[in-house]
């Protein structure tokens, strides 16, 4: 945490005044003084090395923090100016994109590491078996929100661009689950069938089954505002998507015991009676209820296709409150860490790798993370890597990794 902290207050620094040369004497000040540092802290001098000659270790970090910024193209040297750095034109902007070409470890702990990169470049040359990729990727809004996201006319090859490389490295049984929702054609009250043609195109191009379409119901506030509240065309949306593909559905490594609910007291109370006293036919004799039936004992009740979870995540919003804490911009849209957690329950088993090739903050890494699976995120913009890192600070073997030489912004 102190790492983090101390990084970031070197960012703020620069970002302060974007405009502005800044000097090494000026930085240590302000670092110090944001970090709540003495002035004796701060010339604090200790012995380093087989020698033992005296260094200010926080100079020396900042410094150390300052030369990442510089090989990231976000700072610059001001030209015959000894000890003098300005921001980049790059590094003026608030959100921070990783080059196709870069691959950085952004933060890991004993299961899992995020990396800042573009999936792309780490799963192309991915070679360790994935049993499940789980991502929520941006929807084909016609407003994008700040991180981007394809149009309707290019969501299947977007789509299928991401996950053709992780489907190389599933292993057999292992299953893909996108969380999307539902758009508007353009200026009509009319769903659009993006969704339909996805499916089809993971079918036809990368093989993939559909196994199932998860209804995900949630609390989402009231819309679509112009087609529901004005024009009274349509009814407010209530639910999301969970598309579930496995690339071998006989296979399948899911495993719904894993996620059973609790039996109501009405169920609990048939089974102590020994099941049901009757004998029924329903539906021109396609459903059969004879005596005794439900009256064994079970761990649980299967889970319906119909999720009911609250988009009001605790986890989410801690994670928001860390982030812009630290001056960090926020991922916009998340997934709560509830879905995440019971998809990576049922859908593997513990000490399997869980991937998402679109991190954002890092949900999917925290509840394989909290469920004892392996994990990996990748992500390309800086400000939610690094927040999605303060999700992680108590986790074992939790390392801020800063980024390698070699990188550099859009």
């Amino acid at each position: 945490m102190e790492q983090l902290s101390l990084f970031h207050h070197v960012m703020r620094a620069y970002a302060a005044n974007p405009e502005s040369r800044l000097a090494n004497s000026s930085l240590y000040e302000t670092v110090a003084r944001e970090a709540g540092l003495s002035r004796a802290q701060l010339e604090e001098r200790d012995p380093v090395g087989r020698s033992g000659q005296p260094h200010n270790l926080i100079k020396r970090k900042i410094r150390w923090f300052q030369q990442t910024l510089r090989s990231l193209g976000v700072i610059e040297r001001v030209p015959d100016a000894r000890g003098v750095w300005t921001l980049t034109d790059a590094g003026k902007k608030k959100l921070r994109n990783i080059q196709p070409s870069a691959a950085v470890v952004g933060f890991s702990t004993e299961l899992g590491v995020a990396i800042w990169s573009d999936c792309n470049r780490v799963f192309d040359r991915w070679d360790e078996p994935i049993c499940l990729a789980l991502t929520s990727p941006p929807y084909p809004l016609a407003r994008p929100r700040a991180y981007g996201g394809p149009s309707i006319e290019d969501y299947s090859d977007f789509i299928c661009r991401v996950v053709e490389p992780i489907v190389k490295n599933l292993v057999a049984g292992g299953n893909v689950v996108l969380n999307v929702g539902d758009v508007f054609e353009p200026g009509l009250p009319a769903k659009s069938t993006y969704i339909e043609e996805l499916i089809l195109a993971l079918r036809k191009r990368l093989g993939l089954y559909l196994m199932n379409r998860i209804v995900w119901e949630s609390n989402k506030p009231p819309g679509p505002i112009q087609w529901a509240s004005k024009q009274r065309m349509q009814l407010n949306e209530g639910y999301e998507h969970v598309l579930w593909f496995c690339n071998d559905p006989g296979r399948c490594l899911a495993d719904n015991r894993r996620v059973l609910e609790p039996h109501t007291q009405r169920h609990r109370q048939l089974i102590e009676r020994g099941g049901e006293p009757r004998h029924a036919v329903y539906g021109d004799g396609a459903y059969r209820l004879r005596p005794g039936s439900y009256q064994n004992p079970t761990d649980g009740t299967i889970l319906r296709t119909v999720w009911k979870l609250s988009n009001n995540c605790a986890s989410q919003r801690r994670y928001k409150q860390m982030a812009r804490a630290l001056g960090l911009e926020p991922h916009g849209a998340s997934m709560p860490l509830a879905l995440a957690q019971r998809i990576v329950r049922f859908m593997t088993e513990i000490d399997q790798l869980v991937v998402d090739p679109m991190g954002g903050s890092m949900t999917t890494g925290l509840a394989a993370e909290l469920e004892g699976r392996r994990w990996t995120c990748t992500e390309r913009v800086l400000d939610y890597v690094l927040g999605g890192a303060q999700r992680f600070l108590d986790r074992p073997g939790f390392d801020l990794n800063l980024p390698l030489c070699g990188a550099s912004y859009e």
